[in-house]
């Protein structure tokens, strides 16, 4: 399996790290990648039977590092297993964390015609704070617009960490059955460390 990941605050890490110590708990090792570092070869990704990316979005489209893996992904002759999870503040709201509702993660499914065998959106965290001015004053005007938090000292974490425990759960199942294990042999389990919002 490759966990891979594309964050710009460090949300989309923790985020990862948090599946992989949930992971870890069932006995699957994988290591968090980050994709600014270096994006695998298509031939890595072809010999991969699961790859995992949790990428962020800003400004309406998944960071460009993500958007350069969604390509070099197409570049793939075999079918490639995905898990695909965006991370976006629209998530936030009740029915955009799915591949249906969320319009960032639906778009970039259809521009680089991918096909996911997991598909969803995580909400992330807002930290004006750590935003210069130009981008602080963009995703004010971002939540302005969707009924969000605007006041500068604003520090939010949206992230629902039940929701990324049942998200590493069905990884799990997906690589089980990508080993030609019995999806049974996944111990049920609680979250490996606590809650992850001070990760």
């Amino acid at each position: 399996m490759l966990l891979l990941y594309a964050t710009r605050d460090g949300q989309s890490r923790r985020i990862a790290e948090h599946i992989a110590a949930w992971l870890a708990a069932s006995e699957i090792t994988v290591r968090p990648q980050d994709l600014a570092c270096a994006v695998p070869a298509p031939a890595d990704l072809a010999a991969a039977g699961l790859v995992v990316v949790v990428a962020a979005v800003r400004y309406g489209r998944h960071l460009p590092q993500a958007e350069r893996f969604f390509s070099v992904l197409g570049a793939v002759p075999t079918r490639v297993q995905l898990v695909l999870l965006s991370v976006n503040l629209t998530a936030r709201k009740p029915g955009k964390d799915t591949e249906a509702g969320n319009p960032y993660l639906r778009k970039a499914i259809a521009r680089h015609r991918l096909e996911p065998v997991l598909a969803a959106a995580v909400a992330g965290r807002l930290d004006y704070k750590r935003c210069g001015w130009l981008d602080k004053q963009m995703i004010r005007l971002i939540m302005r617009m969707t009924g969000g938090p605007t006041d500068p000292q604003t520090c939010i974490e949206f992230t629902v960490w039940k929701q990324v425990d049942e998200i590493a759960r069905r990884i799990a199942r997906l690589h089980a059955a990508a080993a030609g294990r019995s999806p049974r042999e996944i111990a049920t389990r609680a979250d490996p460390g606590g809650t992850a919002a001070g990760q």
